[in-house]
């Protein structure tokens, strides 16, 4: 008998197949002691252990590269932490074994964690991840993760961690559901990066019985457990009709009657040019430039490193415009080297913009850098602080890129609700604003971007998180100057008719969701675009806001 489970749809796409879930999670080791003379032994191999999934990590991000390569590169600081290590062989000198050491160690790191905030409670995902690799190769058995299968099927899971998500086969992943998991959650976005139609935040899949047929639509939130013939040639004509919308679609991204609403790409470094270019971006509207201070967590990468790598993403934009945010660290993204490591809430600690201004050197080589790999190109280059509060903060940022003799715009983000309450103040100091809702959306309802549980107040279809776009995009207006949209709301292409409905000047994506975004765009106007965006502000729930602004822009 067909059912419809709802989630939270984050991959476009439709996925017809059985149900596979992911392996288990590796079983707790014994509680065992072990004589002294065998405590320098069982350090040793733990240490052996953490190295090589640290490398094997490392090896995975390389494979994916992109965004996924920064993440997985993250994780793997995460398993030769200084700290947890010593714990662990403080563990093994009084008489553990080197599994049940780690298993330990780890589970002290995560009650700190989950009881540290809503932000760093999001990494015990990955830090359980991480714990059950160790564990497992000190075990000597398999690593539970993406089952073995020779024809393709839907995969379930309770969360998936990066590790797992970065390398998915496409071809034997038709899609995948969690029961965790948010919109803006790692693997949501590296599964729109791959393209796999993806459902998170449902409650209970765990429950849907292996081998069961199942139908996934990506773009609703909606599963079909044991869909008829009828709904499958439904759901099936629909991908057809979106794929050729798709292949018809092309160009620069505007609305029906001409309004152009530039469609850019957001990218993690330069593996991820190739496929913007492919999607016809028609730019770069983030450049997150992370990527390269992951690989040590030490020190900063020199100015020689910085310029070939900023050089590469800006080559590939010949007279487009390439919006570059400067190193955003602190909160989920620390580093040895400049974040403090005692904060008691480092999501409202010292984090972006404030780090940079603590450190101005690690600021100042990172703008010169710029400056120099963008010598020569007939780029448009961009250059934007991460976590801007104020005025005050978007002066400090502008005096450091003009000191640094950087021939770029100047740029502040939007995530912070003070920015966009008072925008207009802003931008007498800068020269154009850029949203990036999920950080928005996460310090407007005090809710982590990763954690299920707070999923429905992450919607960036959330009439309060239209209102502050809507002020942005405003005092953007009134100064002459623009506003874009760089979080993953602009991925969804109903919610990017709302967005140039609501004034904003330019959308930025993953690359997977430019084509969708271009195709829908090009079925409106801009006046029922702005239609939409009154109607959606004026519901009280994310999901009555969706449904008026579907009304509007369908002719209901």
């Amino acid at each position: 008998m067909e059912t419809t489970l709802r989630g939270v749809g984050v991959s476009h796409g439709v996925a017809i197949g059985e149900v596979r879930h992911m392996g288990t999670a590796v079983l707790e080791p014994p509680a065992k002691q072990i004589p002294a003379d065998e405590a320098e032994r069982e350090q040793g191999r733990a240490r052996q252990a953490v190295e090589a999934v640290a490398a094997d990590l490392v090896a995975r991000g390389n494979l994916a590269g992109g965004e996924a390569q920064a993440v997985l590169e993250a994780q793997a600081m995460m398993a030769q932490d200084p700290e947890l290590m010593a714990d662990v062989e403080r563990r093994i000198t009084v008489g553990s074994t080197a599994e049940r050491a780690v298993y330990d160690a780890f589970a002290a790191y995560r009650a700190l964690l989950a009881g540290a905030g809503d932000y760093l409670a999001g990494r015990v995902a990955d830090l359980d991840d991480v714990r059950n690799r160790i564990v497992a190769r000190l075990l000597g058995v398999p690593m539970p993760g993406v089952p073995d299968s020779d024809e393709p099927y839907v995969l379930i899971a309770r969360d998936l961690a990066p590790a797992d998500t970065a390398l998915l086969d496409p071809t034997l992943v038709l899609g995948f559901v969690t029961e965790e998991g948010g919109p803006t959650s790692h693997s949501a976005i590296l599964a729109r990066a791959l393209g796999v139609p993806a459902v998170v935040a449902l409650p209970g899949a765990g429950d849907l019985v292996e081998g069961t047929l199942i139908a996934v639509d990506g773009s609703s939130g909606e599963i079909f457990v044991s869909p008829s013939e009828e709904k499958r040639a439904e759901l099936t004509r629909a991908a057809e009709e979106r794929r050729a919308a798709l292949a018809a679609s092309s160009g620069p991204g505007a609305t029906s009657d001409g309004h152009k609403v530039p469609l850019l790409a957001n990218v993690g470094g330069p593996a991820d040019v190739p496929a913007a270019v492919e999607a016809g971006a028609e730019g770069v509207g983030l450049f997150r430039t992370e990527f390269l201070f992951l690989d040590d967590s030490t020190q900063a990468p020199s100015e020689e490193k910085q310029v070939t790598a900023y050089r590469q993403v800006l080559e590939a934009f010949p007279e487009g415009r390439v919006v570059v945010r400067v190193l955003d660290a602190g909160a989920d993204k620390p580093l040895d080297f400049l974040t403090p490591a005692d904060e008691p809430n480092p999501a409202l600690g010292v984090r972006g913009l404030r780090t940079l201004l603590d450190h101005p050197e690690v600021l100042r080589t990172q703008l010169t850098a710029l400056a120099k790999a963008s010598e020569g190109l007939p780029v448009y280059l961009e250059v934007m602080a991460p976590m801007v509060a104020d005025r005050l903060d978007a002066k400090a940022f502008a005096d450091a890129c003009r000191e640094a003799g950087l021939r770029a715009k100047f740029g502040a983000m939007v995530e912070i609700p003070s920015a966009a309450l008072r925008a207009r103040s802003i931008l007498q100091e800068v020269e154009f604003l850029s949203l990036g809702t999920n950080d928005l959306a996460q310090y407007t309802f005090a809710a982590d971007r990763q954690v299920g549980a707070v999923s429905r107040l992450q919607d960036p279809w959330q009439p309060a998180l239209l209102d502050l776009v809507a002020a942005s995009a405003e005092a953007a207006q009134a100064e002459g100057k623009s506003c874009g949209v760089c979080g993953e709301a602009a991925s969804d292409p109903l919610l990017a008719c709302v967005l140039a409905g609501l004034g904003v000047t330019s959308l930025s994506m993953g690359a997977a969701s430019i084509p969708y975004v271009r195709a829908t765009l090009a079925k409106h106007t801009l006046a029922q675009c702005e239609r939409a965006a009154s109607a959606a502000r004026a519901a009280d729930t994310a999901e009555d806001a969706r449904r008026a602004a579907q009304a509007v822009l369908s002719g209901e």
